[in-house]
């Protein structure tokens, strides 16, 4: 299996999940602008949307979306999705949240928007953010116990501390207890983020 990722992307959950959950899996790093691998591979024959995260599977087939491959990676490893008859669709919910509402209002702040544009997506992202740390269940959004969705935030976490953006104080713990985590570490390691 093969993530293919950029340092500091929102590929960075993905490879936080797969470490958390265990899972053996190489890496593969995509330059963006010039849409090919590490090794020279042309990225959009991997993933024709062009952009990453994609997780190529040891069957050959392709994912790509962070909700659809955090969702893959909490179903080889079901210690990192919440439980219960309705845990798969409250870890869904998680998940369109974090990148709906939270993930794309960062836009302005990687396709070069105004100081306005920048301004107003913090207010929006910062406000989306008080309604997660209103409803952790605990030290994690679903409780005691670290899962993908959490890794999804963490990165959201992090771009909002890279670009100003009023972090709620909730969330100062759990970006600390993330840190903490050896799959965090080493993934961000790997990426040269730390």
């Amino acid at each position: 299996m093969k993530l293919y990722y950029t340092p500091g992307a929102c590929s960075l959950a993905d490879h936080i999940a797969l470490h958390e959950a265990g899972l053996s899996f190489e890496c593969e790093k995509v330059d963006l602008r010039a849409k090919t691998t590490e090794a020279g591979a042309d990225y959009w024959q991997i993933n024709p949307k062009g952009y990453v995260p994609a997780l190529t599977l040891d069957s050959g087939e392709t994912i790509s979306e962070n909700i659809a491959i955090l969702d893959w990676i909490a179903g080889q490893a079901p210690q990192l999705a919440p439980g219960g008859a309705m845990g798969r669709t409250h870890l869904l919910e998680a998940l369109a949240y974090i990148s709906t509402e939270l993930h794309k209002n960062y836009k302005p702040f990687f396709a070069g928007g105004s100081d306005d544009d920048k301004a107003r997506a913090g207010e929006i992202i910062t406000k989306r953010l008080q309604y997660l740390a209103d409803t952790m269940a605990g030290d994690y959004l679903f409780g005691t116990d670290m899962g993908v969705a959490d890794a999804y935030l963490f990165v959201m976490l992090l771009w909002g501390r890279k670009n100003g953006v009023t972090i709620p104080d909730a969330l100062g713990p759990f970006l600390a207890r993330m840190m903490a985590r050896p799959a965090v570490k080493t993934a961000m390691t790997h990426e040269g983020l730390i």
